[in-house]
């Protein structure tokens, strides 16, 4: 695993958007009652936010971007740097990132690139784009990341169609002069690829005429190859694995003191997974924020929209430290600790 730290970077702003359209998993009707209260004890996800089909992941993290940016009175030529980290791009090509430079009316001198990342894209972004201002000197830098998740998954499916949320979010980074650190540990594990997976529409397989074929997998799942497959079982060891695994990494690397750290803020895939991995590390419960509630996985949204969403007036000009972690998709993981920070949070927007 790369462990490594980037100082003199701050994280100033975090937005985050969401649907304005809930769907109650309550009201699904692919899965009995008594399923319902299991799968809602399980996951802790009651309700989630389903954008239309006009609403792209695209259109929800500029949304937010536009309203930071304006918060905090940044004029938009001195942003140098956007990176988009999405599974729901807009297109195969181009990149979105270079479609939402324009929309933004960033300058045509602004880096901006695609991170095809999911459950642990938010950590690796910061990481990529921490470091490229660090090396290049670049003062002002945007991460959007999110996923319209809803898009990619069969209504058919009970095994993920009440799992899974729409949302996005942006996080604003500057260069300082002052001792604020960002801390990483990013890792990787190829050989369980086919945990969480597409199996058509890239490269590999086309889509042809049997790619929307729908097939009937076991009762209540039912999908075709261009939707989400997901091994529930395989994902919860892990997360409960790896999760911990990362964070007492870096804080034993780092002699980080835990008990200075305010909030840990893992990837809300779902409830019990993130209670044993909270058990596991013996963390108090009043450090473990969860959004899963409200907003079910919204995969690289889920950390800065449990920010946003749970924790806004509780670091509102505040310096606080914060452990982050992501973990699934790849399979891969990554956790950061930032120190010192204050973050101006946002209002939760609706479109």
């Amino acid at each position: 695993m790369a462990t490594f730290s980037v100082n003199n970077i701050a994280i100033k702003g975090i937005s985050c958007c969401v649907p304005k359209n809930k769907e109650r998993n309550i009201d699904l009707e692919i899965l009995s009652q008594e399923e319902i209260q299991k799968f809602i004890a399980v996951t802790g996800v009651e309700e989630r936010r389903i954008a239309t089909k006009e609403i792209c992941t695209s259109d929800l993290c500029c949304e937010a971007a536009e309203k930071l940016i304006k918060d905090l009175n940044w004029q938009k030529e001195e942003i140098e740097i956007l990176v988009f980290v999405s599974q729901t791009a807009d297109y195969i090509l181009p990149v979105s990132a270079a479609i939402l430079q324009d929309r933004l009316g960033l300058s045509t001198n602004c880096i901006a690139f695609d991170v095809p990342l999911g459950c642990s894209g938010y950590v690796y972004g910061m990481s990529i784009i921490a470091s490229m201002m660090k090396t290049t000197g670049i003062k002002k830098g945007l991460l959007l990341a999110g996923d319209t998740i809803s898009k990619i998954i069969s209504k058919n499916d009970k095994s993920t169609l009440p799992l899974f949320g729409d949302a996005g979010s942006v996080t604003a980074l500057e260069l300082t002069i002052d001792s604020s650190e960002l801390i990483f540990d990013l890792g990787s594990d190829g050989s369980g690829y086919k945990t969480i997976i597409i199996p058509d529409g890239g490269s590999r397989n086309r889509i042809n005429e049997d790619s929307l074929k729908i097939e009937k997998i076991e009762e209540g799942i039912s999908r075709n190859s261009c939707d989400l497959i997901l091994d529930g079982m395989d994902v919860f060891s892990f997360g409960i694995s790896q999760g911990p695994k990362t964070v007492n990494k870096l804080i034993e690397k780092f002699e980080i003191d835990k008990d200075k750290i305010d909030y840990f803020i893992f990837h809300q895939a779902n409830m019990m997974m993130n209670k044993m991995i909270s058990k596991k590390m013996k963390l108090p419960i009043e450090k473990v924020p969860y959004s899963l509630k409200k907003f079910g996985n919204t995969s690289s949204a889920t950390i800065p929209l449990t920010i946003v969403s749970e924790l806004k007036e509780d670091i509102l000009n505040k310096s606080t430290n914060l452990i982050m972690c992501g973990f699934g998709v790849g399979l891969s993981w990554g956790t950061m600790f930032a120190k010192d920070c204050k973050i101006d949070c946002l209002d939760l927007i609706e479109i």
